[in-house]
């Protein structure tokens, strides 16, 4: 099966269990994953690894401030990427025009390094989506083919 990184963005915790979710559900796949809440570029694998980036968006479309050091790091690498592969869950509000910003953000840089996206970019949209966890499990598990 594949290895996966888990990064996380999360401000209040909300995005901490979304990621936990998609961890249990990987890992009932039979999948190797590693969950980083304070994640550093530097110690986080690259080596035929796939990505699941789960952030909220903070302030005025902003990354949250685990994810900030990240996100600079990544623009600033300039090594090839292009064996990683990634996915994205992005969650907020849908009231709000910044709604899953930094989740589009993080999925565009990623794009410009290289990575290769396996999964269209999901958003949780927390105005609304009752379970967040429960519809980033059935995602992971709708998608478990292109895994």
């Amino acid at each position: 099966m594949s290895s996966f990184q888990i990064i996380v963005g999360s401000m209040l915790g909300g995005t901490e269990y979304v990621a936990e979710a998609c961890e249990q559900q990987l890992l009932a796949l039979a999948h190797q994953v590693e969950l980083h809440l304070t994640p550093k570029f530097e110690q986080i694998n690259s080596k035929n690894q796939i990505w699941l980036i789960c952030t909220s968006t903070h302030g005025a479309g902003d990354y949250p401030d685990n994810l900030q050091e990240f996100a600079a790091d990544l623009e600033n690498y300039d090594q090839d990427l292009s064996s990683v592969k990634y996915l994205v869950i992005g969650i907020g509000d849908s009231s709000y025009d910044t709604f899953c910003l930094a989740a589009k953000n993080i999925d565009k840089l990623l794009n410009s390094k290289g990575c290769k996206r396996v999964v269209e970019l999901k958003t949780l949209d927390m105005s609304q989506d009752i379970d967040p966890e429960e519809l980033a499990s059935l995602w992971i598990e709708s998608n478990k083919d292109q895994l």
